[in-house]
């Protein structure tokens, strides 16, 4: 398998997981209306996204569908990355399962309702606030990730004289970049009044 199958491999699943992710951020906050309406319009972008390395990848003799889901066996994996290093994350110093936008919590994969209901059994819930943060926190970490898939595949495609893999990079990694800017953004709108609330 060349780099090029590679990235693409690498790139459809970081796109199918923050497609995931934002559909299910855009659900777990519904009540913060610009969360819900953009993360909703952000997963749109990577579900394109996704559609179009497929498509692209079938130029490459790749069938990016018929693949095993993240961890799972064969091609090659580098390791280093959560896409490469058999499907799991680090997060915050917590193992985590690169299951696709399960809601997954912070604990290792335990979903954000479960946390939530376990909580307020006990007397303890946590703070909407918090939860909307971490799960902001996610979402640009998995679009920081995408976005320098993409710029592997364009300089992968730029080497290689691949205009077609170029021009789709040219497209879609403006998209990336702009869904990290918006959770950046909301990051450090709402770190403040959330942060000093506590």
């Amino acid at each position: 398998m060349n780099g090029s199958a590679l990235v693409l491999r690498a790139l459809h699943r970081g796109e199918k997981r923050l497609a995931d992710r934002l559909t299910t951020v855009a659900q777990d906050h519904r009540a913060e209306h610009e969360v819900r309406h953009v993360a909703t319009d952000l997963a749109r972008w990577s579900r394109e996204h996704v559609d179009l390395l497929a498509e692209a990848a079938k130029d490459h003799g790749l069938n990016l569908d018929e693949l095993p889901p993240a961890g799972g066996s064969g091609g090659t994996q580098w390791s280093g990355g959560s896409e490469w290093s058999g499907g799991t994350e680090w997060s915050g110093g917590t193992e985590r399962s690169s299951g696709s936008g399960s809601g997954a919590g912070a604990d290792g994969g335990v979903p954000t309702a479960v946390l939530e209901g376990t909580a307020s059994i006990v007397g303890r819930r946590p703070e909407p606030g918090l939860l909307l943060l971490r799960d902001l926190r996610d979402l640009h970490l998995a679009a920081t990730e995408n976005s320098l898939y993409w710029e592997m595949l364009a300089q992968a495609a730029q080497a290689g004289r691949d205009d077609a893999l170029l021009a789709l990079a040219s497209s879609c990694h403006p998209q990336t970049l702009r869904q990290m800017r918006w959770s950046n953004t909301m990051i450090k709108n709402l770190s403040p009044q959330i942060l000093t609330s506590l």
